[in-house]
């Protein structure tokens, strides 16, 4: 983990696109400035972008840094093996859609109850220990999408792991359904340092409800993300934490008060009480839009925006959420179209 830099990182599952391609001139400035500030690790999955991400990187990070300037993440999608046979192939091929020879950090992926049971019964955790002694992982970690008591089990089994991602913001800090703050606690219990992703939420930190954003413009600081992302990042044991930035502005910003960061003082953390305490108030969808679900879901519904669409009404009560719940829910694919197969 020496080659890590700072306590800042690049995903690469929202990069400026020009219609359904990643916009390759953009990204490569994007990367260019990331680089030249002093910051080097960047996160994707093969499943970014449909695939795009990680041919993205080979482009406009890999193919014209040397390897050493950078620290590169990738993982392990439950959706792209069936069978123990099916790891080493798939893995190979994304050394070669990253353009690289191996990966800093390598992580079993979304990992819950359900999904852990996958991965133990194709000897997942075993394979990716095998591929560290082979050089070909640096590290080998988890993210992680499910209780705290699951996140204990999956560490107390294998000791072994190094770093583990989670879900983590001011929003889901003590949300019963995330449980940000007691998985980062079993976390801290194993000796794990986190990778923090999620910590704007999706973007519904940074778009805030007119009553929380006023509440920090009282501040007279920064941008609405600087507040979630250094919140996140103020806790102890934080190694990294990841911001999906989709334009130079975005980065700009982010790189503007992570190059020296500083935790939130007192009079900020009370702040963050308040807007909780707002967002509490409005009982809104928690989801930040990674889209899993709806790869998975047999009746093609478009669940995260359908999401979207009703927390905007519930936020602001305006057209715009009628108007994109039209969009999105095109016949056959509502709401109510779900069949609760559980996917």
């Amino acid at each position: 983990m020496e080659k890590v830099k700072k306590n800042f990182g690049f995903g690469c599952m929202r990069l400026p696109m020009n219609g359904s391609e990643v916009d390759i001139e953009q990204t490569k400035k994007m990367v260019d400035e990331f680089l030249a500030q002093g910051f080097n690790y960047f996160d994707t999955a093969h499943g970014y972008i449909d695939g795009k991400s990680e041919l993205a990187l080979k482009e406009c990070l890999t193919s014209r840094y040397p390897r050493e300037s950078y620290v590169l993440t990738d993982k392990l999608t439950n959706f792209y093996f069936k069978k123990e046979e099916d790891i080493r192939p798939f893995f190979e091929n994304q050394l070669k859609w990253c353009g690289v020879d191996y990966f800093d950090f390598y992580l079993m992926h979304a990992q819950s109850a359900e999904i852990f049971k996958f991965f133990k019964s194709c000897r997942t955790y075993e394979t990716a220990f095998e591929l560290k002694a082979e050089g070909k992982i640096r590290h080998v970690g988890i993210s992680f999408h499910d209780k705290a008591e699951v996140l204990d089990r999956i560490l107390t089994e294998y000791p072994q792991i190094e770093v583990v991602q989670i879900q983590f913001n001011y929003l889901d800090y003590n949300d019963p359904a995330v449980e940000s703050r007691k998985c980062y606690e079993v976390c801290r219990k194993h000796g794990k340092p986190v990778l923090v992703m999620e910590p704007v939420k999706g973007g519904n930190l940074v778009n805030l409800p007119e009553e929380a954003k006023a509440v920090l413009d009282e501040l007279h600081g920064g941008s609405p993300a600087s507040y979630a992302i250094r919140f996140a990042a103020g806790f102890e044991g934080m190694m990294m934490v990841l911001s999906g930035m989709s334009s130079m502005e975005q980065m700009q910003d982010n790189l503007s008060y992570m190059k020296d960061f500083k935790p939130l003082n007192e009079k900020e953390l009370e702040a963050i009480d308040k807007v909780q305490k707002i967002f509490k108030s409005r009982n809104l969808i928690p989801c930040t839009a990674c889209r899993y679900c709806e790869a998975g879901c047999p009746k093609q519904i478009k669940i995260p925006d359908l999401f979207a669409a009703m927390n905007t009404k519930k936020l602001y009560n305006d057209w715009n959420a009628d108007y994109y719940y039209v969009l999105y829910a095109t016949k056959g694919h509502k709401a109510s179209d779900c069949i609760r197969c559980g996917k």
